[in-house]
């Protein structure tokens, strides 16, 4: 699995990547500016299982490139820490679940009911509710942008989910992961929800096993966890391409199965 990326480099900046996996404990990331070599710095934390690298250059062509072999599913499930589940409860840029007590209130079991059966409302909710089209929404819609637009891309399902999850008080984050078996191939989203202090992975577009998932970081939302942010300068996109590969097949995915990522 990796990615390559084009940037045009249009005057000095300074670029956060978050394209590693996170179990790849010997992983190096390249870059070059019109082919010279580019100092990368590896940033850890604050998030769980977040790690960042920055690259700092002038004007030119940048080229970044990551490969790796790594194993999903490698190391314990996630653990949920006291303080981790107080911020994901709490509303974020893109889960503004404050706006969404009633909405939920109305449509899925209550606090009285299995943990797990809770989740797969909302997660089913969620995929019956939205069709998934490539550019129908921008990188300021959040989960009610989405809802009122009844569509949008993985992100989006994955803002929604840890939304309604957030609004019926169980604790919930968004995911960045490589994932086989998407098509068409690109950096995917998920959530992860509480139940029973272990974090479940749920993906409502269904479009990936959640098995063959590599975790690349994690965080409150999409603010967190974008691939790439321009921190200061000017650069533009002019090129991504994202591989994940399952050396030995895909595992079946009904979608309803408890699953945990590493």
């Amino acid at each position: 699995m990796g990615a390559h990326v084009v940037f045009d480099v249009r005057e000095p900046s300074l670029l956060a990547l978050q394209v590693v996996a996170a179990n790849d404990d010997g992983a190096s990331l390249r870059a070059t500016l019109d082919g010279a070599p580019v100092e990368v710095r590896e940033v850890r934390g604050p998030a769980p299982f977040t790690r960042q690298h920055l690259v700092e250059c002038g004007p030119g062509t940048l080229e970044i490139g990551y490969d790796a072999t790594v194993r999903p599913g490698s190391g314990a499930a996630s653990t949920v820490d006291e303080a981790e589940r107080i911020l994901m409860l709490r509303p974020s840029r893109y889960c503004p679940a404050d706006r969404f007590t009633g909405y939920g209130a109305s449509r899925f079991p209550g606090p009285d009911a299995p943990a797990l059966e809770r989740l797969r409302a909302i997660t089913d909710h969620v995929h019956d509710n939205l069709q998934y089209v490539s550019g129908s929404t921008g990188p300021t819609d959040d989960a009610v942008d989405v809802l009122l637009a009844g569509q949008g891309v993985c992100r989006d399902y994955a803002h929604l989910v840890v939304t309604l999850a957030r609004a019926a008080g169980m604790a919930a984050r968004l995911v960045a992961v490589y994932a086989p078996g998407l098509f068409p191939m690109d950096f995917h989203a998920v959530a992860e929800v509480e139940v029973d202090g272990v974090w479940h992975v749920v993906d409502a577009t269904r479009l990936a096993p959640r098995e063959s998932l590599v975790r690349i970081c994690t965080g409150r939302d999409a603010a967190d966890t974008a691939w790439c942010t321009t921190l200061t300068g000017v650069a533009d996109l002019r090129d991504v391409v994202v591989t994940a590969v399952a050396d030995h097949g895909l595992p079946t995915d009904d979608g309803d199965r408890a699953t945990t990522l590493s």
